[in-house]
């Protein structure tokens, strides 16, 4: 879309204000050295701000594909967040084979601040308002092009306070490093 805005004849709306009362959304490139800094950092928000957060992650199973070994997965890591990281806070996961019905009582449940980290995948991408959640995590976000991460980054920051939106990758290859120059063009730009 963005290629197409620039080279085809398709007219570009620019939309460059928030709306009145919203600041805008730090962006973050995390390094893995600093993952589990991230993770303590995450889990206290959450205990002194009562926030809640997002952590998405690209697949929803994990992969056999030799290049896909590396990508997290809402399933397994669900149950690792939940288990090791992030033991004593309220998880739940959500992804587009979730059914209908659960999904109707996860909704419900984040609404009303019953969940603390919803673990998912891009499904949340669009349609998602929970002004309380100021964190957004995207666990190989080099996967992800300029757009969705941007609208990834849209379902927080809809309330007054501060949010912020972290992104991980997934290993420091040469094809990695190239990516994070991508990435940190969006920590610096909030320009949909």
């Amino acid at each position: 879309t963005i290629a197409l805005t620039f080279y085809a004849d398709l007219d570009m709306s620019i939309l460059d204000e928030l709306p009145s009362g919203r600041l805008p959304v730090k962006t973050w490139l995390v390094p893995a050295a600093k993952r589990s800094a991230a993770y303590q950092w995450i889990a206290n928000e959450i205990r002194l701000r009562r926030t809640q957060s997002f952590i998405i992650c690209p697949l929803i199973e994990e992969s056999d594909a030799n290049t896909m070994t590396n990508i997290k997965a809402a399933t397994a890591e669900y149950e690792r967040l939940k288990h090791e990281v992030f033991p004593d806070l309220k998880l739940a996961l959500l992804h587009g084979r979730t059914k209908s019905k659960d999904k109707q009582v996860i909704m419900a449940d984040l609404v009303a601040g019953k969940i603390d980290i919803l673990v998912a995948t891009p499904v949340i991408e669009v349609g998602i308002d929970i002004p309380n959640a100021t964190i957004m995590v995207v666990e190989g976000a080099q996967r992800f092009g300029l757009a969705q991460l941007h609208q990834l980054r849209g379902r927080v920051g809809r309330g007054h306070r501060q949010s912020y939106c972290l992104l991980f990758t997934t290993d420091d290859t040469d094809d990695t490093k190239v990516d994070n120059r991508r990435l940190k063009y969006l920590t610096t730009t909030h320009n949909g």
